[in-house]
């Protein structure tokens, strides 16, 4: 469960429970009918894949989706490659209005740790840029919530993925941006996730326009969540009611 909120637009996150240390995902024993979902080059037990290549089979492999029609133009969401994004998604990370709830402000090591803790993992986080055209201006996580901390929290259904989201220039906040891209997104993943039948996301209470953008993209508010670091509003987006919200 990265640390996040979005910037002043939209945003979720919460950090992982008091002594769990500085682990990220749950230390859970993945079903057979996950670890089915591997690739055939996998690189076996004990073993990383290198940094630069998201494993995100237990996501249904975010790197193929297609790009999604908005009325802001085509999105896509593109995997993260660390040599070529560090230093981007660090900028971002160090404008006060993101930082305030991701804490990820400081040196470009601090984003690079951030995002190597998933790019090295097994694939239940997938950190992306959110493409507009051509223009990267958006950073965010696909996540497994049923296999992260968060399930802890509320009660996960198999294959619930979650959302985390910032938007990188100020340009691009407030307008309705977030609630676009939030729309976009979550209809992304049910589309390409069949087996999902909720997006989920856990913004703070304290950022309202958060919470607001989710609800303008579809999200309903289902309960208060009392997480380690913050009190957070559980917004979900049901495949039935997607096309209702």
């Amino acid at each position: 469960m990265p640390p996040t909120d979005a910037s002043a637009d939209t945003g979720p996150s919460a950090p992982a429970p008091a002594g769990t240390g500085t682990e990220d995902t749950l230390d859970l024993r993945l079903p057979d009918e996950l670890l089915t979902l591997l690739r055939p080059d996998d690189p076996g037990p004990g073993r990383r894949r290198p940094a630069d290549d998201a494993g995100d089979d237990l996501l249904d492999t975010v790197a193929g989706w297609a790009p999604a029609t908005t009325p802001l133009g085509a999105f896509r969401l593109v995997p993260v490659h660390l040599a070529r994004d560090r230093d981007l998604i660090s900028r971002w990370m160090n404008d006060p209005a993101v930082a305030a709830f991701w804490e990820l402000a400081g040196p470009a090591s601090v984003t690079e740790d951030h995002l190597r803790a998933q790019l090295d993992g097994d694939g239940r986080s997938v950190p992306c840029l959110g493409v507009l055209d051509t223009t990267p201006m958006s950073y965010f996580e696909i996540y497994r919530a049923d296999l992260d901390p968060l399930a802890r929290y509320y009660p996960a259904r198999p294959h619930d993925t979650g959302v985390h989201l910032l938007i990188g220039g100020v340009t691009d906040r407030g307008r309705g941006v977030g609630s676009t891209l939030l729309r976009a997104v979550s209809d992304l993943v049910l589309d390409h996730r069949p087996h999902c039948a909720r997006v989920v996301a856990e913004p703070d209470l304290r950022n309202t326009p958060s919470v607001s953008a989710f609800l303008s993209a579809g999200f309903r508010f289902s309960a208060e969540l009392d997480l380690p670091d913050k009190r957070a509003a559980l917004m979900i987006r049901d495949r039935t009611l997607r096309h209702l919200l």
